[in-house]
């Protein structure tokens, strides 16, 4: 655990930025409005199901990974109760996955009524393609061919 001392203690003496030891990001969490929906949305794009925690009388967490994530679930999707929407905000960018063939998870995902906002682009010449699709709540997500 960090505390003053320790981040003192290891703080760089060449006048260089401070840097922390490897951490290593393990998941990010959206606030939904629909379980069945939003978990039915995060399957289409590959997600799994990995468990559901209720917490206390205010709310569900339901954990997603993809294959290959591993036990630590990678996106946490909390439903507070009582809650009908949330303001996303202009801060939030996206998530991104993976795809090795975006033309047919396109496909796929429009038989389930998903469509990206607009076709597939690169950012820049010979780079991988992308596109944008949003989740029943609103966020964005990046499906990167790769």
């Amino acid at each position: 655990m960090l505390n003053r001392e320790h981040v003192a203690a290891s703080a760089p003496r060449n006048g260089s930025a401070f840097r922390l030891p490897p951490v290593a990001l393990i998941h990010t969490c959206y606030r939904i409005t629909d379980i069945d929906r939003s978990v039915a949305f995060y399957e289409a794009l590959g997600f799994k199901e990995v468990g559901r925690i209720p917490i206390r009388e205010e709310a569900v967490n339901v954990f997603m990974n993809q294959p290959g994530d591993g036990d630590m679930p990678r996106l946490e999707l909390t439903y507070n109760f009582g809650v009908e929407s949330y303001d996303l905000g202009s801060g939030y960018g996206h998530i991104a996955i993976t795809a090795p063939d975006l033309d047919a998870t396109l496909a796929r995902l429009a038989e389930q009524g998903i469509e990206p906002e607009k076709p597939p682009y690169s950012v820049r010449e010979g780079g991988s393609r992308l596109c944008f699709v949003k989740d029943p709540d609103g966020y964005r997500v990046e499906i990167l061919e790769m």
